[in-house]
């Protein structure tokens, strides 16, 4: 080897080991909504038909920490007598559900907050509301669900109960 190509592969060597900077990765934590995942088996549609009507529920996932519901029920053949739009949000560390029901409460939604949960099982609460003032929401499989609303109506303890089924 020559004595002048010595210095000219040190120098490319060293210009070599110099360039080859340690890449830093920076990773984004990603922010997660445990308590919305508690509900993820709302997603879907789900309803009931009855004598008296048929009652439909849709959920879908908005974004990571959104879920957005509407549920109307239809007498007849297309005569909606109830309809009312829900988001189910991550908050906070705090699941809320938030309903709007056109001609109630000024147009202004109501929220009730997650109290209790299970894995078949997510109660919300309002106790400043009348009626209703506590939302059940109970997973009897993966095909069927229970809702049930709790609260004074008319200056009496009331309930009604909504089974439905996924469609």
């Amino acid at each position: 080897m020559k004595a002048h190509t010595i210095p000219l592969l040190v120098i490319l060597t060293l210009t070599v080991l110099t360039s080859c900077k340690k890449e830093i990765k920076t990773e984004i934590p990603v922010k997660t909504y445990p308590n919305l995942a508690k509900a993820e088996w709302f997603i879907g549609e789900w309803g009931n038909k009855s004598a008296e009507g048929e009652l439909t529920e849709r959920w879908k996932k908005e974004n990571d920490s959104v879920y957005f519901g509407e549920s109307y029920f239809v007498v007849g053949e297309k005569d909606t007598v109830f309809g009312e739009h829900v988001s189910l949000e991550d908050k906070n560390g705090k699941l809320s559900f938030i309903v709007t029901v056109p001609g109630q409460n000024d147009e202004l939604p109501v929220t009730f907050v997650m109290t209790s949960s299970t894995d078949n099982q997510i109660v919300f609460e309002n106790p400043k509301h009348d009626y209703p003032s506590k939302i059940v929401y109970k997973k009897v499989g993966n095909d069927s669900l229970v809702a049930e609303i709790f609260g004074v109506k008319k200056g009496k303890v009331a309930s009604e109960k909504f089974l439905m089924a996924k469609r």
